[in-house]
């Protein structure tokens, strides 16, 4: 049987943090533990969290809720990879949430094939539209199929490459340090996650356009990318501005 650890980081999340962590709790397949983080919120997040440890413990998941000062999503991701256990790790942000299928979409698709990194399809919702954004891996690495929302990993993989915390679009940069250190990278083509709209991601402005332009490219650069996914960065971000 492989262990699963299931993430979420949340930091004043009370109006949607219930129904992330009902989606983990009524996962088809278990997982072993279930840790959120919580970043010190204002609002009853902690509260909520709490009202959920009965069900946990009859469900026989080990139910962990780490409440502390932290420096953003991506360190409270950090920080509760190093003290999960499980073999396989997904994370799920408090204002996204789980099909049922989730974890044993990712569990089978692991015993098929082993992979270090994987990810399936997402169901992005936005202003009541639902489009289904599809996992694939192309010969050129974008952003197009990518779905963190969906994103499980070996514990070992994260723990050696860990998220940037200083960087906004760290997950995708963790992609592409795994790709470049020939990491085995699969996706699965079953829906298993829901993105909610409204992040710095999606948040419509010009202004936020060119930051995420700039975001993207400098990610790119990094990771010793071609100067001319430029071209692609303005590409995505435009037609994002115009549909989303």
């Amino acid at each position: 049987m492989v262990t699963v650890s299931i993430v979420t980081p949340v930091r004043n999340g009370e109006k949607t943090l219930s129904r992330t962590i009902e989606s983990v709790l009524h996962q088809q397949y278990k997982p072993t533990e279930y840790i959120v983080i919580n970043g010190d919120s204002t609002d009853a997040s902690l509260e909520i969290a709490r009202q959920y440890e009965g069900a946990f413990k009859e469900a026989g998941i080990n139910y962990r809720i780490i409440s502390e000062k932290d420096e953003g999503v991506y360190d409270a991701l950090n920080h509760g990879i190093s003290v999960a256990s499980g073999e396989l790790i997904g994370n799920i942000n408090s204002d996204d949430w789980y099909e049922e299928n989730a974890v044993k979409t990712m569990v089978n698709l692991y015993a098929r094939n082993p992979y270090d990194i994987a990810w399936s399809d997402i169901y992005i919702r936005n202003n009541g539209r639902i489009i289904r954004k599809k996992a694939r891996i192309g010969k050129i690495w974008t952003t197009n199929h990518f779905c963190h929302p969906s994103m499980f990993a070996r514990r070992q993989v994260l723990l050696d490459n860990p998220y940037n915390k200083k960087i906004l679009d760290a997950d995708y940069d963790l992609i592409l340090r795994a790709n470049n250190n020939g990491l085995r990278i699969v996706t699965e083509n079953v829906p298993i996650s829901n993105y909610s709209t409204g992040g710095i991601s999606t948040r419509k402005s010009f202004k936020n356009m060119m930051h995420r332009i700039n975001m993207k490219y400098d990610t790119y650069r990094r990771n010793g990318y071609s100067h001319m996914y430029w071209f692609y960065c303005v590409i995505i971000e435009a037609v994002k501005f115009a549909l989303v």
